[in-house]
């Protein structure tokens, strides 16, 4: 893993251009997209995860440590799981990143259990 990233080749490149990605409603603090496995090619998904996983680098998500991939000003990432178990690849704005915004102190503010 390294911070300069391998480039995306041209067919992975096209793939994440011309996949429809959701915007993670449950998540309002942390907006970010996804691709569903079983909604898209799954050979273009596998070889997206696995691109990410021998070519990102490992950051956190406060206590989880994942490995990100950075093209063109978005971030990529899955959960993590082994290969023939992930079904979901991320994507959000390198801006809206955990480490981002810990540096730059715009970290959402954490719920407070009872808080009103």
């Amino acid at each position: 893993m390294t911070n300069d990233p391998v480039p995306l080749p041209g067919v992975l490149q096209e793939f994440i251009d011309s996949a429809h990605w959701t915007f993670a409603k449950t998540m309002p603090l942390w907006p970010h997209e996804y691709i569903v496995r079983g909604q898209v090619d799954d050979n273009l998904f596998v070889r997206l995860a696995r691109h990410i996983r021998e070519h990102g680098y490992e950051g956190r998500f406060y206590r989880m440590h994942i490995t990100y991939y950075q093209d063109r000003g978005k971030v990529y990432w899955t959960m993590g799981a082994p290969l023939n178990e992930t079904t979901i690849i991320n994507r959000c704005r390198r801006e809206d990143t955990y480490e981002h915004r810990l540096l730059n102190g715009t970290l959402p503010q954490a719920k407070r259990v009872g808080a009103e």
